[in-house]
């Protein structure tokens, strides 16, 4: 959808951090020293941070973005006063150990959920995808090496999550600059979903970025 929403100049950030305290709805989080949007459906479109900046580096612009989630953004100030959610948090990794040795983990950013990742992101940028369904890392052995390494990490459940997540893929796809797209998903019906999905968001994004689909039997083998 089309709507008001915040725009932040990096360039002109300072990182003095008050933007994301006058923020209420944890839209903005400091990222490397510089704010970022990185909630764009907790961003009300109000602007009760522009005030705060004392350089100005914080405007409106209307454009594409997800609808804002008053429920999520209630949610997120509730478990907020109860302690916080770590596994909430958006946080960049990097992989310990033998990258090379089978049990390493290959993971390079959290959250992986489609439904809690950003839609903008300093892990985006330039970035080759990875949007699996959940069964295919249980499945498929070498998932780690073969797939996430050197990739952003996605994953969804079409048939668990009562989402579309076109709309959410699509406002990544289009806010970010992506290299690729992997699809991984498993050899059954109802992981056409996902595939679905993902092509759908490609195609909305108005960018042409490589999608490449890869199947997972159930024996755990590329099909």
């Amino acid at each position: 959808m089309i709507r008001r929403i915040i725009k932040i100049d990096r360039e002109l950030c300072n990182g003095c951090g008050l933007c994301a305290k006058a923020c209420h709805e944890g839209a903005i989080a400091m990222v490397n020293g510089k704010a970022t949007l990185t909630r764009e459906d907790y961003c009300d479109g109000l602007g009760d941070c522009l005030p705060v900046c004392p350089v100005n580096a914080i405007t409106f612009e209307e454009r594409e973005a997800p609808a804002y989630n008053e429920a999520a953004v209630k949610a997120a100030m509730a478990a907020k006063k109860e302690g916080g959610c770590p596994g909430s948090r958006s946080v960049s990794l990097k992989p310990e150990g033998e990258v090379n040795a089978p049990a390493a983990s290959m993971l390079g950013q959290w959250p992986v959920q489609i439904n809690l990742v950003p839609v903008t992101a300093p892990y985006f940028e330039n970035a080759d995808i990875l949007i699996a369904a959940d069964c295919t890392a249980y499945a498929y052995g070498a998932f780690h090496n073969d797939f996430i390494k050197d990739r952003v990490t996605l994953i969804g459940c079409p048939k668990l999550d009562s989402v579309d997540y076109s709309e959410k893929l699509s406002a990544i796809f289009a806010n970010n600059n992506i290299n690729s797209i992997t699809v991984v998903r498993m050899q059954v019906p109802c992981c056409g979903g996902i595939e679905y999905a993902v092509k759908n968001a490609a195609e909305a994004s108005g960018k042409e970025i490589p999608v490449k689909v890869y199947t997972i039997s159930l024996e755990g083998k590329l099909i």
